[in-house]
């Protein structure tokens, strides 16, 4: 068996003395793994950091096999974040995310164009934390636990959402949240594109995925609690909120 594409990578490991186990996400063959032989070596550690762009070939005798993978460099993100501890935390957060949450070689092509998407934007954009939430809430929805966000699940009006029902993820405007407003999480104005980005309403953006990936994708997944870069990412970014 063999193939051989574009991706980024997502994790590294160490394995035997010499090599490495490295994840990547592929347009075509998703989260994928394999052994680098001599991928713990002076020549080929400085290219396998997270999120490094590689040009891959995987090899294996069987398809099931974990296989071993080639690999040519074909753009480092490393001088992009080194310098920015934000920037930093975010490439972390979302190769941390992306590992997290899905299964092995299932093919995720619409959120494989965003997130690289957002890795360029990393530490060169203003605008990528807004961004990031977005590809948060992008990430729920391509798993299958999209938030609807289209009209007050109440009156059915499109207007003036300001609420999330934690229950069933669906909008709710004030009108119609009335005296169940405080059991309800924020919407901000940012998510819907109606709004600035300021400290607060990123850190209700944030706070909004959070609680979904926490309470619907998690226990999809065993239980296993999120990723500890993504609440390192989202203590930066919301610290001025605090």
């Amino acid at each position: 068996m063999e193939w051989r594409g574009e991706g980024v990578l997502l994790a590294v490991r160490r394995h035997g003395e010499s090599a490495a186990i490295i994840e990547v996400f592929t347009r075509e063959y998703g989260r994928h793994a394999g052994v680098v032989r001599g991928g713990a070596s002076r020549k080929i550690a400085p290219i396998l950091q997270p999120g490094a762009q590689l040009d891959v070939t995987w090899r294996a005798r069987l398809e099931d096999h974990l296989g071993s993978f080639s690999v040519e460099p074909l753009k480092s993100r490393a001088a992009q974040v080194m310098g920015d501890r934000k920037a930093l935390a975010g490439l972390n957060a979302i190769c941390g995310l992306l590992s997290f949450s899905m299964a092995e070689r299932d093919p995720h092509p619409e959120l494989y164009v965003r997130s690289i998407d957002l890795f360029d934007r990393l530490g060169v954009e203003e605008d990528w934390p807004l961004v990031y939430l977005k590809w948060e809430l992008a990430l729920l929805e391509d798993l299958g636990f999209g938030l609807d966000l289209v009209s007050c699940a109440v009156t059915g009006t499109r207007d003036d959402l300001a609420y999330v029902s934690p229950r069933s993820g669906r909008a709710v405007s004030r009108e119609g949240a009335g005296e169940w407003a405080g059991k309800l999480l924020p919407l901000p104005l940012c998510l819907m594109g109606q709004g600035p980005t300021d400290p607060e309403g990123l850190a209700d953006g944030l706070k909004l995925t959070g609680y979904f990936l926490n309470t619907w994708l998690a226990p999809e997944l065993g239980d296993k609690p999120l990723p500890a870069a993504r609440q390192r990412l989202v203590d930066i970014l919301t610290r001025k909120a605090d």
